[in-house]
């Protein structure tokens, strides 16, 4: 996984630690497709909300993220926060009780 300082390409603060997001996971054939730059607590939370048949079926750009339902009240929250703030995240029940 490559990490860099920059800014989200999901939440958009900037001055963030960039973590590489496969838009296709790459369990579902898109290890060689584009990817993202997203902070931390915007890559985990997709994780936690949707599984890899989910990202690579429905959600495999960034803009498909962003309009999203399920993470528009996330991105809400994680622009207010500053970009030093140590965010904890929780799976969402839903998502616990799916396969990934």
């Amino acid at each position: 996984m490559t990490t860099q300082m920059g800014r989200c390409e999901l939440c958009e603060r900037e001055s963030v630690i960039l973590t590489e997001h496969h838009l296709i996971p790459k369990e579902e054939g898109g290890a060689h497709l584009k990817t993202a730059f997203l902070c931390k607590p915007c890559h985990k939370q997709i994780h936690h909300l949707y599984t890899n048949k989910e990202l690579a079926l429905r959600l495999g750009t960034v803009e498909r993220l962003q309009n999203d339902e399920k993470i528009i009240r996330f991105l809400r929250f994680i622009r207010k926060q500053p970009s030093s703030a140590s965010i904890k995240l929780k799976k969402s029940n839903d998502r616990k009780q799916r396969k990934r």
